[in-house]
């Protein structure tokens, strides 16, 4: 069994396992909530403002039962969605659950399939019900501009899946070091894509898989969003939660890091600015001269 060296963005090794093995044993009553906040505090598992990291825990869980290192209780109820509304399950979702574990030749050629316009019943809905299972944020289905793609090995093996959509309204770091006014930014934001999810499916094990993927995409996905929206994009955006990630496969694939975000989230339903953790901001132009034409006066 070939443990990896960290998972969830800490170190990981045969004690820690030994450690969850031994919790789940000596506590069979226990939920799985109950046993994520239980692994948290026995590793004092925190952020950096000291919250109880219960839910990195509860993903680093369900990675270790998907590999088959554990096994977990029942799950005693559905996860609710960010909106409190628990998704109904589609089951017409069918994947390949046995682990992989191989290098990048042996998937290669990767096949990339945008489903974004399959319609609700199709390939579009199997992969909103995959972030929904697998992906620790969820997800909804995508109001506004986007594209959605099914990330398969050259045998036909869906092995990831991939969300570009609408960009962050404002991000100093980001608007810093594109240098556009606000009025630029207003009238041209629709020109940048934002990577709002990415997941490799937790039981596909393949170094530089997700780098080879964000490569590959950033080469088609110009094309496919002037087929679909019939207007340019120059830049690709993503945050990466520093709690979770170290952007490891961004940077391999000669993503940019700008900097953090502030963890000012959006306005909450009174109006107050939430807070959110900190973000790492991470670019990839697909033009040489993208601040030319994100920053040109507009026509008169």
């Amino acid at each position: 069994m070939l443990l990896p060296s960290t998972l969830q963005g800490r170190p990981f090794g045969p004690a820690d396992l030994a450690q969850i093995q031994s919790l789940l044993g000596q506590h069979p009553e226990m939920s799985r909530y109950k046993l994520s906040r239980e692994l948290a505090l026995m590793w004092n598992w925190r952020s950096a403002g000291g919250q109880l990291k219960d839910m990195a825990a509860r993903t680093l869980l369900l990675k270790l039962q998907q590999r088959g290192w554990i096994r977990l209780p029942a799950r005693r109820m559905a996860s609710p969605t960010r909106s409190g509304r628990v998704e109904p399950r589609d089951g017409s979702l069918r994947l390949d659950e046995t682990p992989l574990e191989c290098w990048l030749p042996s998937v290669s050629p990767l096949l990339l399939q945008e489903v974004s316009q399959l319609g609700r019943q199709g390939r579009r809905a199997e992969l909103e019900e995959c972030l929904r299972r697998y992906h620790y944020l969820g997800y909804r289905s995508r109001v506004g501009q986007n594209l959605q793609y099914w990330v398969g090995s050259g045998q036909g093996r869906v092995l990831a899946c991939v969300v570009f959509g609408a960009p962050a309204w404002q991000c100093a770091a980001r608007d810093q070091w594109i240098g556009w006014s606000r009025d630029q930014r207003a009238q041209r934001l629709g020109w940048i894509a934002n990577n709002t999810r990415f997941l490799i499916l937790p039981w596909i094990r393949v170094p530089h898989l997700a780098s080879h993927i964000l490569s590959l995409i950033s080469r088609r996905i110009e094309a496919d969003w002037q087929a679909k929206y019939g207007q340019p994009v120059y830049v690709l955006e993503t945050f990466v939660d520093r709690q979770r990630f170290v952007g490891t496969c961004y940077r391999a694939a000669n993503w940019m890091s700008l900097g953090q975000t502030k963890g000012r989230g959006r306005q909450g339903p009174s109006g107050e600015i939430l807070s959110t953790s900190i973000k790492q901001v991470y670019v990839y132009p697909l033009h040489r001269r993208f601040r030319q034409h994100l920053t040109a006066p507009a026509p008169s």
